[in-house]
């Protein structure tokens, strides 16, 4: 029997009240209100709404150790990450690790692997392997629908994979960066019900017409607060807050307790902004997540105040996993498993001899994964076309890590580097091999580390050469994950040495493979234009 006294929070009545919860075999079977004052407020435990797992580069067991410290009690988990690498035994994995720890983790099943044909991923899930996974009570949903040509164009096995959905009564999550009108419409109208990638209050507010919801999504690239909060107050009901992807140092930091303090601080309804990380989501998904009534699992967590929203306890199931800013769950070991065939490189493998006058540069902006165009002038004299750093034109190299074939080359801005390179293979959603770098030296150095490691995150330059590698299936980490945020945490330090003015160097980097989020992205086989959808040329006459 566990008893815990303190403000009870009540989302769904919209009220606060001094209260005493009472826990017994993991349910709360009493609320009892105290004539009394009372110290602390008790809440329901906090929801991502959308999130990778792999992005924080741990396994789920670790995730939990790290987000429940602040108040996260439940994920909304799409595994595509490791889905295009080792497929259904991956999304398999997935779970089963979940299993290991008192959090509770939903997880979907990837509908987009690989998320185009226009890229080389170690696995490949059909429509038939989408009816395994959704007919199973352990995947809840059809995560996010990123082929959007395909559902505007009815696609055969795109819409094979929605009518999948509909057959179990599963929702489905929705991908589709700055679609509208008719498109969109047709889009909607498929039975995909959220949305995660809006840039803009317009465009948010024309999908909340047509019928989605709206994730606002902060996340260690993408920061959509800033354009979107706003639906807090004019559409609390269709809002819920998400991360999307977190890396583990910002995970360390903060998880959705974060977004709630800045709601919070702006000035919006308390319950609207409770019910965006609680309510929303649980009734939107059916989780299984208790909201503190009667009969609900034993899912809460005690606060301070909510000024400072400092998460003191949080419980799942009546079991008490973290205090006072440490986690009560114990590091778990999982084995590796991981597909990586790339060979070592030199120098000669990423020249590139010009065939224009001018070369289709990725201009990247910071905390965004769409990305511009812009066109330089370059010498098509030269044989080799290397890093311009005056002009910040640098090299971004992608190689398929799944079989041995020739390096894409293309060219990125604002990446800002003067003196060094980075790499990852942790590259959206295929997760080839990714670098960029100011020279080929520190290029060829960067990307050798990772493929020594069999995947992970380097940083090469002229006396710096550093790895945190990344076994488990190239993109996750089976350390401690606190002692993997602070190696996470001096790579990006050093990419800043280097010359990088990126928050997150390493998590734009990830994205800048990402065909899916216009406009231009590199991924293994060339130069991707995401609003035409096709290849397109390096250079230009």
């Amino acid at each position: 029997m566990l008893s815990v006294d303190g403000n009870v929070v009540d989302v769904i009545n919209r009220r606060i009240f001094a209260g005493r919860v009472i826990v017994h075999d993991s349910r709360i079977i009493e609320i009892e209100k105290l004539n009394k004052t009372v110290r602390g407020y008790i809440l329901p435990g906090l929801i991502d709404a959308h999130v990778h797992i792999e992005s924080s580069m741990l396994p789920p067991s670790e995730f939990a150790r790290l987000a429940s410290v602040h108040g996260t009690v439940g994920t909304v988990s799409d595994p595509h990450e490791i889905a295009n690498v080792l497929g259904v035994k991956g999304v398999n994995l997935m779970i089963e690790n979940g299993r290991l720890v008192p959090f509770k983790f939903y997880f979907g099943a990837p509908s987009c692997v690989p998320a185009t044909n226009f890229e080389t991923s170690g696995s490949m899930l059909d429509s038939s392997d989408i009816e395994e996974l959704l007919s199973r009570n352990d995947i809840h949903y059809l995560s996010e629908m990123m082929n959007f040509p395909g559902v505007i164009f009815n696609d055969n096995e795109v819409m094979k994979k929605l009518a999948i959905a509909s057959k179990y009564s599963k929702p489905v999550d929705g991908h589709a960066p700055a679609l509208t009108r008719k498109e969109l419409e047709s889009y909607v109208n498929s039975g995909i019900s959220t949305d995660h990638e809006c840039f803009s209050l317009d465009e948010a507010i024309e999908k909340i017409s047509l019928g989605m919801k709206i994730l606002i999504r902060e996340g260690s690239a993408a920061k959509n607060y800033s354009a979107l909060n706003s639906l807090i107050n004019s559409h609390p009901e269709m809002v819920m807050f998400c991360s999307d992807d977190k890396h583990p140092n910002d995970l360390v930091y903060g998880h959705i307790n974060l977004l709630i303090k800045r709601a919070i601080q702006d000035g919006y309804d308390l319950f609207d902004i409770l019910r965006a990380a609680t309510y929303n989501p649980v009734t939107h998904y059916s989780l299984d997540v208790g909201l503190l009534g009667i009969g609900d699992d034993a899912d809460f967590i005690i606060i301070d105040n909510f000024e400072d929203f400092n998460i003191l306890k949080t419980y799942i199931k009546g079991s008490l996993i973290a205090k006072n800013g440490k986690t009560l769950l114990n590091h778990i070991v999982i084995p590796s498993i991981n597909v990586f065939e790339a060979d070592f490189i030199n120098v000669n493998d990423i020249k590139i001899k010009p065939s224009g006058s001018k070369v289709r540069v990725i201009e990247a902006y910071d905390s965004e994964l769409i990305t511009g165009e812009y066109y330089h002038h370059i010498d098509n004299t030269l044989e080799n076309l290397e890093s311009d750093i005056e002009n910040d034109i640098l090299k971004l190299v992608v190689i398929n890590r799944y079989q041995k074939s020739k390096p894409a080359i293309g060219f990125i801005k604002n990446f800002g580097l003067k003196n060094g390179a980075i790499a990852s293979s942790v590259a959206h959603d295929s997760h080839n091999i990714i670098a960029v770098g100011s020279n080929d030296k520190f290029l060829v150095e960067a990307i050798n580390a990772v493929i020594s490691s069999k995947g992970g995150m380097s940083a090469a330059g002229k006396l710096t050469l550093e790895c945190l590698p990344l076994p488990l299936a190239g993109i996750m980490s089976n350390l401690d994950g606190y002692s993997v945020a602070e190696q996470y945490k001096k790579l990006n330090q050093t990419a800043k040495s280097f010359g990088c003015n990126l928050s997150a160097p390493f998590m734009t980097l990830s994205f800048m493979s990402l065909l899916v989020i216009p406009t231009l992205k590199l991924s293994d086989k060339g130069l991707f234009d995401g609003r035409s959808f096709q290849f397109t040329n390096l250079f230009l006459e």
